[in-house]
């Protein structure tokens, strides 16, 4: 597997998901919806959401997953997380079918706007999977 960063922003569509690994590390996961339009050969502009598969690992999963709620506008930087090949990953749905899909490994992930009661905030994931910052209000935030 190799990776690439990615950086994109939007609204979750559901509450972020955390379980544990048979190790004892959380990961959290949640899907971005990103709003992207173009227009086709007639000059139309056409509307369509992408959904992001979006993970978060270790401590950084557990201080963030209370505040990644449905709806709430997120930016995301992380890994594209693919096959040796760049491909996306493959596998099997609960019905049997075939799928495949990109997922990002999160290494920041900031909340932006109102959608959190929390305000806008930040944390970032450390060496060892550990968030590296705190939620910060944002005007804390030096840019």
């Amino acid at each position: 597997m190799s990776f690439h960063t990615i950086l994109y922003a939007g609204n979750l569509g559901r509450d972020a998901e955390m379980r544990y690994t048979p190790q004892g590390t959380a990961v959290a996961n949640f899907s971005v919806a990103v709003d992207d339009s173009y227009k086709d050969a007639s000059g139309e502009r056409i509307k369509r959401t992408v959904w992001v598969r979006t993970s978060i690992w270790g401590k950084f999963a557990e201080a963030m997953t209370p505040y990644l709620i449905k709806g709430q506008k997120v930016l995301v930087e992380g890994k594209l997380v693919h096959d040796e090949n760049g491909n996306p990953r493959t596998f099997t749905r609960n019905d049997g079918t075939p799928g495949a899909a990109f997922e990002v490994r999160a290494s920041t992930v900031r909340l932006l706007g109102a959608g959190s009661s929390s305000g806008t905030g930040e944390v970032e994931e450390g060496e060892a999977g550990e968030p590296s910052g705190a939620l910060m209000p944002e005007e804390n935030i030096p840019f």
